[in-house]
């Protein structure tokens, strides 16, 4: 019996191996679920954070129309229709925008703590709101103050924090739109044909 192998007798099998194996269908399954787990997260973003992110007209109009679907069967077939569209896009500067948005920088952890306070305050004494509507003069001041009520009512009812929520949720909002409105107010103080 000769002491070499196969491939030392043979060229044609050192080249067959230069060429690597496709993915395995396992590999390919997990790569699906980290895509639709991604499109997931944007579909759970705010109309003010989804502007945010980079990504092409065609993804965005799909997370939208996922947005707006109530029934579990339809969003849950969004969902993989969003996972498909995003196989042909590098997911890296939306994981980057995602990641930035979930708190992983240090000012994202502080504003989060400043609104969850802004939040605590106002549900322990309604005279807040006039904190809000200065911080905030765009901000419908009714509906934080229904929001409010609900929240009381669910906090003494035991039920679920839905309307506790809301309130973080349209204070993160209102920050955004007023951070998005002060980027905006200093680009055009810096803009050369103004000049």
């Amino acid at each position: 019996m000769h002491p070499h192998s196969d491939a030392d007798r043979n060229p044609q099998l050192d080249e067959d191996d230069a060429y690597p194996e496709p993915p395995s269908k396992s590999s390919r399954k997990r790569e699906m679920h980290a895509l639709q787990d991604i499109g997931r997260q944007l579909v759970e973003l705010s109309p003010e954070r989804l502007r945010k992110v980079p990504m092409p007209e065609e993804l965005y109009d799909a997370v939208r129309d996922a947005q707006r679907f109530t029934k579990h069967e339809a969003r849950r077939r969004q969902l993989q229709y969003i996972g498909k569209l995003m196989r042909a896009i590098d997911p890296a500067p939306i994981q980057a925008q995602l990641d930035a948005f979930n708190g992983v920088s240090a000012a994202e952890v502080a504003k989060q703590h400043r609104l969850e306070r802004l939040r605590s305050d106002f549900i322990e004494d309604e005279k807040v709101i006039a904190a809000i509507a200065e911080a905030f003069p765009g901000a419908d001041l009714q509906y934080l103050r229904t929001l409010r009520r609900n929240a009381l009512k669910e906090r003494e009812q035991n039920k679920p924090p839905k309307a506790f929520r809301e309130i973080f949720r349209v204070l993160r909002d209102l920050e955004e739109g007023a951070a998005g409105e002060a980027d905006e107010t200093a680009d055009d103080d810096h803009d050369p044909e103004q000049a």
